[in-house]
């Protein structure tokens, strides 16, 4: 009886002790979980990585954030890095680490803009994040082009590279003849956008480039990987209700929107303008602002003066 008692007692002492000590444990648990998994969380950028920084967020290379800015850039160095899964955690100094990235993963128009700095392979069209009470952050990726889409459009793109691309030409001239072509061979997608008809990929740049029908994201994108060829820096900038291109040539930054430069008509006719081609953003609202009305503490490369 008395053994069984103190054993009782023991039981009671451990379980009170591993309570007391519970999250000093758990943190010394994760302290030696980082450091036997680290290979397990390093950053592998693939070949779409782009190793330039914007204004809003930049690549990092300290993968434990000390503040929200920090916060952003971490979640955009791993969108931009390509992986479809990556761990990383918060430290004790950032406070409000899990608050924040609360915050960030239940805001998708913020995620959003994030993606819009990425290389269109490496962009996603879903993300969840998962963390717990201890700063473990999990960020897993679901891509918006799948490896054969990749591989279909890039055949395409090769294909036409050296036709629109012309060496020795200006990069003004290389970029109208590839605007051009795109509008002249892509129908705007009424059904999908109108009536939520998806019948092609027009959201990317698989349907212009492929099946000849195209919304703004599909333009967009289309012209997008053109630019990453040509070696021009670009990105896709969206307002609530639209997407179109940022480029910059010259050392300057302009509007390209091929969507509005390919106008749906109520008579069947097709129409090529270049209204919105590599204009600055004066130029941009002044001619149409419903749809134009854009971020520009986000898209700041293009905020007016």
């Amino acid at each position: 009886m008395k053994k069984n008692l103190v054993v009782f007692i023991i039981s009671l002492f451990i379980i009170g002790f591993l309570f007391y000590f519970q999250s000093d444990l758990q943190k010394f648990y994760y302290s030696i979980l980082r450091e036997v998994t680290k290979e397990d969380h390093t950053l592998v950028k693939n070949e779409y990585y782009r190793d330039y920084d914007f204004n809003f967020v930049q690549n990092t290379n300290s993968l434990e954030p000390q503040n929200r800015k920090q916060l952003l850039n971490v979640f955009y160095t791993i969108i931009n890095s390509g992986m479809d899964n990556f761990t990383f955690y918060c430290p004790e100094s950032y406070s409000s680490c899990l608050t924040d990235v609360e915050d960030l993963a239940n805001d998708p128009d913020l995620l959003s803009h994030i993606n819009n700095f990425v290389h269109p392979y490496n962009g996603f069209n879903h993300i969840e994040t998962q963390y717990d009470s201890l700063g473990k952050v999990n960020i897993h990726i679901q891509k918006s082009y799948s490896k054969k889409q990749i591989r279909e459009i890039n055949q395409v793109i090769d294909q036409l590279y050296n036709q629109l691309v012309v060496v020795g030409d200006s990069d003004i001239n290389n970029i109208r003849r590839v605007h051009d072509y795109i509008i002249n061979h892509t129908t705007y997608d009424s059904l999908r956008s109108d009536y939520n008809i998806t019948t092609y990929r027009s959201d990317i740049a698989y349907g212009p480039l492929l099946q000849g029908y195209g919304i703004c994201g599909g333009y967009a994108d289309a012209m997008e990987l053109f630019l990453e060829k040509m070696g021009i820096i670009s990105y896709k900038i969206s307002s609530d209700q639209h997407v179109w291109n940022a480029v910059y040539l010259d050392q300057k930054w302009y509007h390209l929107d091929l969507t509005w430069d390919d106008p749906v008509t109520t008579n069947g006719e097709n129409y090529l303008e270049h209204t919105f081609f590599m204009i600055d953003t004066p130029t941009l609202l002044a001619t149409e602002l419903s749809e134009h009305n854009f971020n520009q503490s986000i898209y700041s490369e293009l905020k007016e003066a």
